[in-house]
């Protein structure tokens, strides 16, 4: 429904933002993954069973090497150390040997091969064992790491539905949510998750959705609310009427969202992926320098020494911790995002969001609750109040704007759409149609003037829709939305956050934006606008933006899709609800909390702190052992920890981001 623009400088043309139904766009970010860890079944028994005896005959043959290889038995300590050797490293060995065959001839298993096989050709069996250990074990908490991150993000799956009980003919009948049909009646007991969105039609009760959204406090429903699919239903029996299908639910999308998340790569992770593909070859070839050219212009100098400097090299530089703590952090951030009821569809959005200066709100469902009431009712020229919410309702009887909902709600009585012909959408302006044979149209100021119906009340304050009939205008209802609770706070913590500018785009009037400004402290709004208008306004922030001053927009992800698909960074507002928030935004905030848009940010400035944390601590530390490498001052056993442990450390560090 279109209703009246008001504006302070005279009787102008105005329009609601929330009647137009666009397409919905979407984002297109197709990036490569090309690194992964953990994305099969892991188990840690399995694990720990061959490494532990890798240490078992790594410790008997350091304790008896020296004898043995004094002794006429030194070919013993080739049968204690190669099978260690090859238990510790034969999957590295493995992946080394099909890689040369596909042409991929520099990674960090071939060099683990190369540094091995070379320590074992000069006789250093026991450090050829421990570089594969201690790279086994490394692995090992890869593996547990990206476990503890992927655990964070599925334990959203544990919110789908297993089982939905149909009432067919009085009995109830458990089945499969996705053989339950549209208009199907399940029952929902206490303590039961609610297998499918429905509309309730008998039944009171709270219901949990932290699951879902991260909100502890229980939600009070009765009969006419629409519940999710996911959430628990906590006291009461429910009995519901489905209103989707299980695949077309938000649990379903939901879920399809989390398990993708990891496709889209920020700009860093691939960064760090292309300069793996430089840096690792480079590295060989420096080794390969190490190993041949000293002994020929050094006097003195053996090849034993240089060749034994060269795999210390060769260990130290190995990138495989650098590689994977990267996405890891990142992981880690989209994990943690998710518990507090942020889906973020990808890395990619994480690292925009911590160049966003400017963030861009719709107004109604945003900032404000999008519950409507009807205030006043004026009727004009011998019409009475009665009469016409009478015809306000009966026009609107179609309409699931909230407007229109608010007004049928006060109207209070069944509607006969029969009694309503002809009907027709003026796109920005409001309605017309036929009520018992007399033609009526609802909709804002605009609408008159373009009908040119003659009135003199242009400047009503507030959220209005105009009646008219036969060309006579008949009088106004005045609606009364309110903000949200958080909303100010909102907007304080953006500004803590160090965003530069926040602003408000509405299709309601001048008067109600400029209030709602004022009372939040935006810095500039604009009123009036059609759908086409704020993607004009969004986009002009855009070209007055630089490459690190990203513009977010944050909308209910319905009649806002256009500006949510062409700003860096798009938000959807209570996506739960809105099939188009989770299929057009680059971030769904999973409750109606403005306040979450600022706690998204923070967590993504979090995240990159940490993978910039990452990349300086290994290159440093890398750098500092392949200079000690080089001079001869570290060891093969030295190059082992250095290169495990700076893995394990950026792995805990990234850890950090499922706790902050």
């Amino acid at each position: 429904m279109k209703v009246s623009k008001a504006n302070t400088g005279g009787c102008s043309s105005c329009s609601h933002d929330a009647h137009e139904s666009e397409e919905h766009e979407n984002h297109n970010h197709n990036h490569d993954h090309d690194h992964s860890h953990g994305s099969g079944d892991f188990s840690l028994k399995e694990e720990l069973i061959p490494i532990g005896i890798v240490v078992a005959l790594l410790i008997t043959g350091i304790i008896f090497e020296d004898k043995l290889h004094a002794s006429s038995y030194s070919w013993l300590e080739y049968l204690i150390f190669i099978p260690a050797y090859l238990l510790a490293g034969w999957g590295v060995l493995m992946s080394a040997g099909k890689n040369l065959t596909r042409g991929k001839f520099f990674d960090e298993n071939f060099l683990m091969s190369i540094a091995t096989i070379g320590a074992i050709s000069i006789h250093q069996l026991p450090e050829a064992v421990a570089v594969m250990l201690f790279f086994r074990v490394g692995e090992l908490f890869q593996e547990l790491a990206v476990g503890r991150s992927r655990r964070s993000i599925k334990a959203l799956l544990e919110v789908r539905p297993d089982v939905a009980n149909l009432k067919i003919n009085g009995e109830i009948k458990p089945v499969s949510p996705e053989t339950v049909e549209v208009g199907d009646i399940i029952l929902v007991k206490p303590g039961e998750k609610i297998p499918l969105d429905g509309e309730i039609i008998d039944g009171i009760s709270f219901i949990d959705t932290s699951a879902l959204t991260g909100e502890s406090v229980p939600r009070s429903v009765n009969v006419g609310d629409v519940v999710l699919a996911g959430t628990i239903n906590q006291s009461g029996v429910l009995t519901l009427r489905v209103t989707k299908l299980f695949a077309e639910s938000s649990v379903a999308k939901i879920l399809d969202l989390v398990e993708n998340a990891s496709s889209k790569k920020a700009e860093t992770e691939k960064f760090i992926s292309r300069f793996a593909r430089y840096y690792t070859p480079a590295v060989v070839f420096i080794s390969l320098a190490v190993a041949l050219l000293p002994p020929l212009f050094i006097p003195g100098a053996t090849h034993q020494e240089w060749v034994y400097r060269a795999l210390v090299l060769l260990v130290i530089s190995c990138p495989c911790g650098l590689v994977i703590s990267i996405p890891l952090g990142y992981f880690g951030g989209v994990g943690g995002a998710a518990k507090r009821g942020i889906l973020v569809k990808g890395a990619t959005f994480l690292d925009t969001l911590t160049d966003v200066k400017t963030v861009v709100f719709d107004k109604t469902g945003t900032l404000t609750k999008g519950v409507f009431q009807v205030t006043k009712i004026a009727p004009y020229n011998g019409f009475s109040e009665p009469e016409l919410l009478t015809l306000a309702a009966k026009i609107e009887a179609n309409s699931n704007h909230p407007v229109a909902q608010s007004i049928r709600k006060a109207y209070g009585k069944p509607l006969d759409s029969t009694e309503v012909t002809d009907y027709e959408e003026i796109l920005g302006h409001g309605i017309r149609a036929r009520v018992n044979n007399k033609v009526v149209i609802a909709g804002n100021d605009r609408l008159l003037h373009r009908e040119n119906i003659p009135h003199d009340n242009c400047n009503v304050a507030g959220t209005v829709v105009h009646l008219a009939v036969d060309n006579c205008y008949a009088g106004y209802l005045l609606i009364a939305d309110e903000l949200k609770e958080d909303a100010s706070d909102a907007i304080i913590k953006l500004r803590r956050a160090g965003v530069e500018r926040t602003m408000m785009l509405t299709g309601d009037n001048q008067t109600v934006a400029q209030n709602i400004a004022n009372q939040l402290g935006l810095d500039g709004y604009q009123a009036e606008l059609l759908p086409e208008d704020k993607v004009d306004a969004v986009e002009k922030l855009l070209r007055q933006s630089g490459k690190k001053s990203k513009v977010a927009f944050i909308g209910d992800g319905i009649n806002d899709a256009p500006v949510i698909a062409i700003a860096d960074v798009g938000m959807a507002m209570g996506g739960l609800g809105s099939d188009a928030a989770i299929e057009t935004a680059d971030i769904v905030l999973m409750t109606d909390a403005p306040s979450k848009v600022a706690e998204a940010i923070q967590i993504a400035r979090k995240t990159r702190s940490i993978v910039i944390q990452n990349i300086a601590f290994a290159l440093g530390i890398k750098a500092l052992f392949i200079i000690l490498g080089i001079f001869g001052v570290a060891t093969l056993w030295e190059a082992v920890f250095a290169d495990v442990g700076v893995a394990l450390l950026a792995i805990l560090n990234s850890s950090r981001v499922l706790r902050s």
